[in-house]
């Protein structure tokens, strides 16, 4: 009997372990329901988007506000769908497209969030609410597009959109996720991290259904988002409109800036479009076809197209000869057509009159006396040496470079030297016949209209600048303002030179650009014609106002427009008067502009 005993006990262990065995294969394989409890207490972390900060002018205007949307989430393990035809129909969503964005979702993650359908509006969310119960897994995430009251400032705002896969890869700070948006261009995209705000995230517990069981632990785990700062630009909504009116229909740009901070109060892209179209589930089908457009209304022209410069360039290199010495006031030359075209003005001018009448064989002779001092007795050097030195002084006026405006892919122009044209004609294989076009700023000079628009402060300002900016306050501080726009650019150039300058260009409007007198009103300004071997020729004109105490610097560059008397120096004139005044006292000037027939 006690040799039987061991045999008992062995056999007794062995068929509780069998029963064991059994019963946890039971649990675990045959019998789903512990799963199920299990999975009717799962925790579910939404992420609480941020409203974006909001957009005002510089008198407290809305330029831009977030609009209510909703996407349509899914978490792929949890969802069940026994009739496809059913809920393509529910949700209005085509079977490849399902497809297509539940593969997309799976390949992500099977337990975490993926947007199954995107932007839903408030009427198709007011719709589909009652449906999701019947579809465990799929759940309504808030978020917001921006709106635009206006229709107004679309190239200087920019837009926002969906996080690309190389925007994330580049995301050092792990912010954002799939299916986050982000600013894609202008403001929202140089201030991306003041508008955002912060993200928070809240714990729910829902059943296997998917429907909402409450706050896990009451909560205290969740996290409230932030909104972003509201940011104050520095634009003027009612001038930004007017010259959007008067631009409509013509190609070209107009940079209008406080010349006393560097505050941009109105940034033009002609031809512009309602930033509204970059909105919401249109975005993409909008974008494609904007960017296809042969006019090119993405393209933003105050920053990133290039022009000679043409006749405004003359009052440079005024400056530069008479901080050398190498002009003064009563330098004269004669008006030779043999060496430049010129038109009818008195003859002989001195410098003076060579602004006022903006004579080119005036500046053709000048700019030789600049270039070519006699420093070296080879003249293909000597025109070297003075090239090279003319560019170091034409540099200071913000022009070659970017100026640092607070938008994304600024160009610098071009203010061509001596490796430019090494690189062309051969080193030592030139001389000043070969550059005197820059005299009259045409050749190989570039500038944008963004540094048109700053050369004019510079002569309201008589030789400073700050650099252009688009952001007045954030969050209603101005301390916030980035530092770089508070700080004093010098050009190099004496005071007392600007007198004379300004004098001549208050007299040159009578004579070049009689369309822009104002009444009571005393404008300095210069009317260029830059050459167009494509077409007509451009329209450019700049100027500030007052004369004697200005608060506005513009420059304006139509296309294709002929004479800069015509188009340019009546849309700065009517600009300049309705910033000043806020009304407009001459509408058949303002007829002629918005006609556009400017060349018949």
């Amino acid at each position: 009997m006690n040799e039987q005993r061991p045999v008992i006990i062995l056999i007794f262990i062995f068929l509780v372990s069998v029963v064991l065995l059994v019963k946890l294969f039971s649990i675990q394989v045959l019998d789903d329901s512990f799963t199920k409890k299990a999975e009717r207490n799962a925790i579910q972390r939404i992420v609480d988007h941020p409203y974006r900060g909001l957009i005002y002018d510089r008198n407290g205007k809305l330029l831009v506000y977030n609009n209510p949307i909703f996407d349509l989430m899914v978490v792929p393990k949890e969802l069940k769908i026994q009739d496809t035809a059913k809920f393509c129909q529910l949700f209005k969503i085509p079977k490849d497209q399902l497809k297509e964005s539940l593969a997309a979702a799976k390949k992500y993650s099977w337990v975490k969030p993926s947007t199954l359908i995107k932007q839903i509006s408030t009427t198709e969310f007011a719709r589909i609410q009652d449906f999701l119960i019947d579809y465990p897994g799929l759940f309504i995430m808030t978020r917001a597009v921006r709106s635009y009251p206006n229709s107004t400032a679309s190239h200087a705002l920019g837009y926002i959109g969906e996080i690309s896969g190389t925007q994330l890869e580049r995301d050092t700070t792990k912010y954002y996720s799939q299916g986050d948006y982000v600013g894609l261009s202008g403001m929202e995209k140089f201030y991306e991290n003041e508008l955002r705000g912060k993200k928070g995230a809240k714990y729910k517990m829902v059943n296997v259904r998917g429907v909402d069981k409450g706050p896990f632990k009451d909560g205290e785990y969740d996290t409230a988002s932030v909104a972003g700062k509201n940011i104050t630009s520095t634009l003027d909504m009612e001038l930004q409109m007017y010259g959007e009116m008067l631009m409509a229909g013509k190609k070209g740009s107009v940079v209008a800036i406080e010349p006393k901070t560097g505050e941009i109060l109105a940034m033009i892209s002609a031809p512009f479009y309602d930033p509204n179209e970059l909105t919401g589930a249109e975005f993409s089908r909008n974008y494609l076809r904007l960017n296809r457009d042969i006019e090119k209304p993405l393209f933003n022209r105050p920053i990133m197209a290039t022009y000679p410069p043409g006749s405004i360039f003359k009052i440079v290199q005024s400056l530069i000869g008479l901080q050398e010495g190498i002009l003064t006031p009563n330098t004269t030359f004669a008006c030779n057509r043999s060496l430049v075209a010129c038109h009818n003005h008195p003859n002989p001018v001195n410098l003076f009159g060579a602004i006022r009448n903006s004579c080119n064989p005036y500046y053709h002779q000048a700019f030789r006396m600049i270039i070519n001092q006699d420093i070296s007795t080879n003249t293909f050097k000597d025109t070297e040496i003075g090239l090279n030195a003319w560019r170091e002084k034409v540099l200071k006026f913000g022009l070659g470079s970017p100026l640092g405006v607070d938008m994304t892919n600024e160009k610098g122009g071009s203010i061509p030297s001596s490796r430019l044209y090494d690189r062309v004609y051969g080193e030592g294989r030139w001389k000043y016949s070969t550059i005197y076009s820059l005299s009259i700023g045409q050749g190989e000079l570039l500038v944008t209209p963004l540094q048109m628009a700053n050369m004019v402060c510079i002569f309201a300002n008589k030789g400073y600048y700050y650099t252009p900016h688009l952001v007045k306050a954030i969050d209603g501080d101005e301390t916030l303002v980035p530092g770089k726009f508070q700080i004093k650019h010098e050009v190099g150039i004496d005071e007392k030179h600007f007198d004379l300058i300004q004098d001549a260009m208050a007299e040159a409007i009578y004579g070049t650009a009689a369309r822009a007198v104002i009444k009571d009103i005393v404008i300095a300004g210069k009317t260029g014609t830059a050459q167009n071997p494509h077409g007509e020729d451009h329209s450019v004109f700049f100027a500030f106002a007052p004369k004697d105490d200005p608060k506005i610097a513009i420059a304006v560059y139509v296309e294709n427009a002929g004479w800069g008397g015509r188009a340019a120096a009546s849309t700065a004139s009517l600009m300049i008067e309705k910033y000043l005044r806020g009304n407009i006292t001459r509408p058949e000037l303002e007829e002629y502009v918005k006609a556009g027939k400017f060349i018949y």
